[in-house]
């Protein structure tokens, strides 16, 4: 089926693209405007993928003549002056996409970029928080069955510390899907149950002086209502272990890579992760890191190839363990077959990349990336290939994790999602998009890289934030626009960044650690992170452990799996307390398990705390008293159970 997927919605002067799905490349496929506001002048390119920029508010619907059938699509346009687009461009991809780290290339850390290409539309800024004074709003939809009726009622929010205003909310029925009876009333959409033949997708979307992420759920013929944009059941109890395939540990003579990363599971469940992260296995052109592609569809033959990594995943899964596969869409490794005949001058393969002087055989890169070539999305072969790649790969693991997501369209992320969801529900996408992209919840990933979150846990590290930021790092989530129900992966190491403990010292990393582990998300440890490890990537130095930093980790890790209230569905919020030390915070958490404080200390020597609250001076990750006359002692970090 070649239909272009969900509704779409966004604002006179934005851009996005429109593409089949499930695309035959030797098929034509035609696009067509069929009904558009009276003054509107739009008309849309002939190629297969073509790009819409609305000149006028309203309801467009957009036709696409392909092999099966023809295909209607909604498209909802609010003015110009509610777009979320700060910088629109070509792509309509909200410009100065800051992204830290150089997953393509062998050498330093940080940088940025502007990302250019079709890439779809977004709202971002999870770094330069650059989303207006009053943020945006938010929608989450819930449903019930009531009588013979199906309503579906929709929560729309101010973004947190905006003005209130009254926001309104509108509904639609999916396109693909068919129901012809139901009635809107304000924040309720109503329809009665024998006119549910089969599941119907209905989105809604809140609009104030901008318009939110909308928010989708399916309606089942039994009266059942489900919500598409929520994270798999799974990830609410999610800890992640980050493996750099090549330097994790050194095989044994006779072991492949792979067979050494089996033997060392039970090190990683015992401290306490339940998936591991992989980065990427595929072949590639021989820098460890991975991430330049030579075949998507084949196992690097210097890890052990597809057999051993099927008895990774196997033996993963017989620990309880996930494992997710980083999926790498944006480019292949310019000694990839089909980009080294592209160079040869066969035009099938030239017109599979993006060019930057084709004159010259210079493709197009993101940060002067050497090694790499950035994919021409506008070319039906390439999506073909990869989402056969996709298909193939996700029968495999439980999850992607999607590197470089923000230069990889957006409406394709949506396909991929169908794609992985329809065989598994549970599947989970989990996006590196940096900064954030509020956008690429609706129908794409599940859970996001928290940026936000490190990069100021690292200033609050180095003394450069006072460590209350944390509560503003937190509710930046949600200016942006992200829903409630999103994920978000709280990390301070990973293998895109200097070590944390280089970069802020070891006095503050237990606070950081602790903070990465107790606020709402799902935590990470990047491995070696765990013994003090000053390397980035490459050797893993387990030869020189700091055991006492291990055994702290060990603690947080089991104090996190006892305690349901510090999970990422607990409640959050800020405390009062008494401390001169702009390294000091303090915040709750509550849950169904009772009230917990989480206190931190990020500078070096230990801090008297006051709280206003009552608590049981013990603190549950290293089990000692902490009671001090006017408060608690805390020496980095402790978590407090309250009376």
């Amino acid at each position: 089926m070649h239909h272009p997927g969900p509704p779409r919605f966004m604002a006179v002067g934005e851009t996005q693209e429109l593409a089949p799905r499930d695309p035959v490349p030797d098929e034509e496929y035609n696009w067509s405007i069929t009904d558009a506001p009276a003054a509107s002048s739009v008309v849309l390119g002939d190629e297969s993928i073509t790009y819409l920029t609305p000149d006028e508010p309203g309801t467009y619907t957009v036709e696409l003549d392909a092999p099966d059938t023809t295909h209607e699509l909604t498209v909802r346009v609010y003015p110009g002056d509610k777009s979320v687009t700060h910088q629109p461009g070509s792509g309509g991809y909200s410009g100065q996409s800051g992204y830290s780290g150089y997953s393509g290339v062998s050498g330093g850390s940080g940088g940025s970029g502007v990302s250019g290409g079709q890439s779809g539309s977004g709202a971002g800024s999870g770094l330069s928080r650059d989303v207006g004074e009053r943020g945006r709003p938010r929608v989450t939809l819930t449903g019930e069955r009531v009588g013979d009726e199906v309503v579906i009622t929709a929560h729309p929010k101010t973004a947190p510390g905006a003005p209130e205003e009254d926001l309104d909310v509108e509904f639609f029925v999916d396109d693909r899907d068919d129901l012809e009876e139901y009635e809107v009333d304000g924040y309720e959409f109503r329809a009665p149950l024998d006119a549910v033949a089969e599941p119907v997708r209905v989105h809604g979307v809140a609009i104030g002086h901008q318009y939110s992420v909308p928010d989708t759920v399916s309606i089942h013929p039994d009266g059942g209502v489900e919500r598409l944009n929520k994270p798999p059941e799974w990830t609410s109890e999610m800890s992640v272990y980050e493996l750099y395939v090549r330097g994790f540990v050194d095989p044994d003579d006779d072991q492949t890579i792979l067979g050494a990363i089996i033997d060392r599971l039970d090190y990683i469940r015992d401290l306490g992760l339940n998936t591991l992260w992989f980065t990427p296995v595929l072949q590639n052109d021989d820098f460890d890191h991975g991430y330049n592609i030579t075949d998507f569809y084949s196992i690097a033959d210097d890890l052990g190839g597809e057999e051993e990594f099927q008895r990774l995943v196997e033996e993963a899964h017989e620990r309880d363990m996930k494992v997710l596969f980083d999926l790498v869409l944006n480019h292949s490794a310019r000694e990839h077959e089909f980009y080294q005949r592209a160079i040869g001058g066969d035009p099938e393969y030239r017109d599979w990349y993006d060019w930057q002087d084709e004159e010259n055989d210079v493709p197009d890169t993101y940060f002067d990336w050497p090694y790499i070539a950035n994919f021409n999305y506008d070319n039906l072969e390439v999506r073909r290939h990869l989402l056969d790649a996709v298909e193939k790969w996700a029968e495999y693991v439980d999850g992607f994790r999607c590197d470089m997501a923000w230069a990889v369209p957006r409406p394709f992320w949506q396909e991929i999602r169908d794609l992985t969801k329809s065989k598994d529900s549970e599947f989970l996408l989990m996006d590196e998009t940096i900064p954030y992209v509020a956008d690429f919840h609706n129908l794409c990933f599940d859970v996001h890289f928290d940026a936000g979150l490190y990069f100021d846990l690292l200033q609050i590290g180095q003394g450069n934030q006072s460590a209350d930021q944390i509560f503003d790092s937190i509710e930046n989530r949600y200016q942006i626009g992200f829903p409630d129900h999103a994920g978000f992966l709280t990390y301070i190491e990973n293998h895109d960044e200097d070590r944390y403990i280089e970069q802020a010292g070891e006095h503050a990393i237990r606070a950081a650690a602790t903070a990465s582990w107790t606020v709402p998300g799902i935590p990470m440890i990047y491995a070696g992170q765990e013994i003090g490890e000053r390397q980035r990537r490459g050797h893993t130095h387990w030869e020189y452990a700091n055991e006492e930093l291990r055994e702290f980790y060990h603690q947080l890790t089991e104090t996190w799996e006892e305690i349901d209230a510090l999970h990422v569905d607990a409640d959050f919020e800020r405390v009062e307390y008494e401390s001169d030390n702009d390294g000091v915070t303090a915040y709750a958490r509550d849950g169904e398990d009772g009230r917990y404080i989480v206190v931190l200390n990020f500078s070096d020597g230990s801090e008297v705390v006051g709280l206003d609250e009552k608590v049981e001076a013990i603190d549950q990750i290293t089990g000692e008293n902490v009671a001090a006359e006017n408060g608690v002692t805390v020496e980095d970090a402790v978590v407090l159970p309250t009376e």
